[in-house]
């Protein structure tokens, strides 16, 4: 029977070209059909374009279609893939963070945590819900992939309104792991055991080992992080070079390294803490309280605007490489070849046994052809268990502002984010968000 994975969001800027590049190097997903589908006719014509092209030039065994009615997507669908956002990104990103600046709330970033993360969530997860809604309707038993952000506030209200659903949400962050850890010890990928977890964009190392000795890894790692980290190059201009020169790689293109780029919160971490974060200040300095204080403000900013203009002018492809690690997963699944997938989110459920089990954690998981069956992680320092735990009440209220439509929970969550140090005007700056968004937030009461 053929397999058949549906793509939701496919017209985006990247999402569809990536996802597409690595199924069609996928041997076991040969024969598949796949659906694109996208509320954007434009947009989704211009993958189905290049989707079809790239199959004709590759003699793929490849069936693609395209269509912007999710019903008619939904049917029969077996893998559903989720990456979408609603209205003007950018746009509603900087919202995100000027509103609440008017108000004397900083923020280190606003995509995932504080408030930027609040109004992000409230305003995408609605949408996600009615996509998952279709998906039990329609294909009850197909396996759900969410790559949108916030990650774990949308899969954790997914999780709440349809536990019956099988949701998986995967990120990127987990590779620089790969990418790093091997420098760090002068030791090849392949002779290293390692584990990482906590909460999406907020995840440390936990374990480490080399394969050859079995000997354990972390203090080596720690006492050498500082110094390997603290000569990295500055990814805003690495990026500003890769726009000027497209055809050059980034290690091509490093300036001289910038001291701690972009780690100040990752560096205040690894010294005062004695962990070590999976990602840079602009994800894991959302979470906490005195991030803004140490976080390397001028590298975030200088990314984030690198980042927009190489996002617009960025002209996709599909390359005949592999970058997703879905499409590992899906190989796993389909021929039951069971492998530890490094990180994925989903329902805690006794994984990190100092949070509870409603809420989606970031784990290693076995994949099966049974499925996603997480890793259990219960060697958190005391420190980090305690800023992973201040995420809880946060995380409980954005579902319940969503799914019960309440201000008072909007409000509520955030007189209890600890980066939120004003309290007499929150409400005010509520009403103020939701007036200038009203578009996406106008549901709240």
């Amino acid at each position: 029977m053929t397999t058949k994975i549906v793509l939701i969001g496919a017209g985006s800027a990247q999402f569809g070209f990536d996802m597409l590049g690595d199924i069609f190097q996928s041997d076991t997903l040969s024969g598949c059909h796949i659906v694109l589908h996208d509320i954007d006719p434009n947009a989704l014509d211009r993958v189905l374009k290049s989707a079809k092209e790239f199959i004709t030039n590759n003699k793929l065994v490849v069936t693609l279609t395209a269509t912007t009615h999710r019903t008619e997507a939904l049917i029969g669908a077996d893998y559903c893939i989720i990456s979408i956002e609603v209205g003007n990104r950018f746009a509603l990103w900087e919202l995100d963070k000027s509103i609440p600046l008017q108000y004397g709330i900083t923020q280190v970033f606003g995509e995932n945590g504080g408030v930027g993360g609040l109004f992000h969530a409230l305003r995408i997860i609605p949408p996600i819900l009615e996509i998952c809604e279709d998906i039990l309707n329609i294909c009850p038993n197909a396996w759900v992939f969410n790559y949108s952000n916030p990650m774990s506030r949308i899969c954790t209200t997914l999780t709440r309104k349809f536990p019956e659903l099988k949701i998986v949400g995967l990120c990127h962050e987990i590779a620089s792991l790969y990418q790093h850890l091997p420098h760090i010890l002068d030791t090849p990928l392949s002779n290293l055991n390692f584990r990482a977890g906590g909460l999406n964009h907020f995840s440390i190392l936990l374990e480490a080992s080399y394969k050859d000795s079995g000997k354990n890894a972390i203090d080596e790692i720690l006492e050498k992080s500082s110094h390997y980290f603290e000569s990295l190059p500055d990814t805003a201009s690495v990026m500003k070079r890769m726009m000027a020169d497209k055809t050059a790689s980034a290690s091509d293109l490093m300036d001289k390294p910038k001291t701690w780029a972009e780690r100040g919160v990752f560096k205040f971490l690894l010294e005062n803490f004695k962990v070590l974060p999976i990602t840079t200040d602009s994800h894991i300095g959302e979470y906490i309280q005195w991030a803004h204080e140490v976080a390397d403000n001028e590298g975030i900013l200088n990314f984030y605007r690198y980042y927009k203009q190489w996002t617009l002018e960025y002209e996709a492809e599909i390359k005949k490489t592999r970058s997703e690690r879905l499409v590992k997963i899906l190989e796993g699944m389909e021929q039951n070849t069971p492998y530890e997938e490094s990180a994925v989110n989903i329902p805690n459920n006794g994984l990190i046994s100092s949070l509870p089990d409603w809420i989606v954690v970031e784990v290693p998981a076995m994949i099966t052809g049974s499925g996603v069956d997480g890793i259990a992680l219960n060697d958190f320092p005391a420190g980090f268990r305690g800023l992973l735990s201040n995420q809880v009440a946060i995380h409980d209220l954005n579902a319940i502002a969503v799914l019960e439509k309440s201000k008072d929970a909007v409000i509520q969550a955030l007189l209890v984010d600890p980066v939120v140090t004003k309290a007499q005007k929150i409400p005010e700056l509520v009403d103020v968000m939701i007036s200038q968004q009203e578009e996406f937030l106008g549901y709240l009461n």
